[in-house]
């Protein structure tokens, strides 16, 4: 067994006053040990939702999930909240995209990190306080003594993250789902995260999924990546040939809107016009087809199965991108 998790033909459908909404669509994905994966597409393209519904975070009489997810060796595709909460933490944890909230604001950090310790580890409150200590040491937290008597509000955005990342990694989880990790943070403190993420995955010897929107996030901190667009798998490859030889246009439009050190000050980002198709809707044909730049008449009545060109690269496109002029 070399997959760590493994996902099949997993959708994800909530009920909606408009309508069943589909937010994730026969998705396959795996993740081997020690392996980062990078899952990239703009909002609404059920990245986030896939994540969470991997995990099994997804509650509620309105969440219609199908599919199989395996983690580790065990079938979690029909466990109970109840069973499912025996992998949270020691085997799969999540960092959240918004530290500000995901946190507690009326509790010290060191209660908030010590507790998954207490509950899960049954270790006493002195052990788990000393352990917190160390997790905020290994996550680069200065002062670590100190900041765990501190409230969230009186720590920087950079450093409420550093503190997620102590917790999702407290009881040494097997995979890490890292939820848009870098969001609302500037420039060089994003680097640093980033780069704290992918040292700690390689020292601990731990899987990683990267959830972002932001192609320039992944290059470097991933092996492979997963490109989604409207619930679907659109583009699958490793990222040194995802980065060399994309297929898909929609890949292509979010690489184009990345900036470059060498695009002169003040001039305008390429953006991707239109919109996310209505998720409660049904489209016939490709689901990018009213944004694609190279859309044929076939793309507009036929849906584009996701096939491969050979070598462990995955598209789902009529016309794949050669070399060739946009309409």
């Amino acid at each position: 067994m070399n997959d760590v998790l493994s996902i099949k033909d997993l959708s994800v459908e909530f009920d909606t006053v408009r309508g069943s909404l589909k937010a994730v669509k026969d998705v396959t994905v795996h993740v081997g040990y020690g392996e980062s994966v990078g899952i990239v597409g703009e909002s609404g393209s059920g990245k986030s939702v896939l994540s969470r519904a991997a995990m099994g975070i997804l509650l509620g009489r309105n969440v219609h999930r199908t599919g199989e997810v395996v983690f580790d060796g065990n079938d979690l595709s029909n466990l109970t909240p109840q069973a499912l909460r025996a992998f949270w933490g020691t085997g799969m944890a999540m960092i959240f995209q918004d530290p500000m909230t995901a946190l507690n604001p009326v509790r010290r950090i060191g209660a908030q990190i010590s507790e998954a310790l207490r509950i899960r580890l049954g270790m006493s409150k002195s052990d788990a306080m000393t352990k917190s200590a160390e997790l905020l040491r290994l996550v680069r937290v200065p002062d670590a003594e100190a900041t765990l008597k501190k409230f969230p509000f009186q720590l920087s955005g950079g450093m409420r993250q550093r503190v997620m990342i102590a917790i999702a990694l407290a009881c040494d989880p097997k995979l890490l789902f890292a939820d848009e990790p870098t969001t609302a943070l500037d420039v060089t403190i994003q680097a640093q995260i980033l780069e704290l993420l992918d040292d700690l995955r390689k020292s601990l010897n731990m899987s990683m999924v990267l959830v972002t929107h932001d192609l320039g996030v992944i290059a470097g901190h991933t092996d492979r990546v997963v490109v989604m667009y409207a619930g679907e798998v659109v583009e699958s490859a490793s990222t040194v040939d995802l980065f060399a030889n994309m297929k898909m246009p929609y890949t292509e439009a979010l690489f184009k809107s990345i900036p470059n050190l060498d695009t002169p000050t003040g001039t305008r980002l390429p953006t991707i016009e239109g919109r996310v198709p209505d998720p409660t809707q049904t489209q016939e044909g490709c689901l990018f087809a009213s944004r694609c730049a190279y859309v044929q008449e076939k793309c507009h009545n036929e849906h584009p199965p996701l096939i491969s060109d050979g070598n462990d690269h995955l598209y789902r496109c009529w016309f794949p991108i050669q070399v060739r002029s946009p309409k």
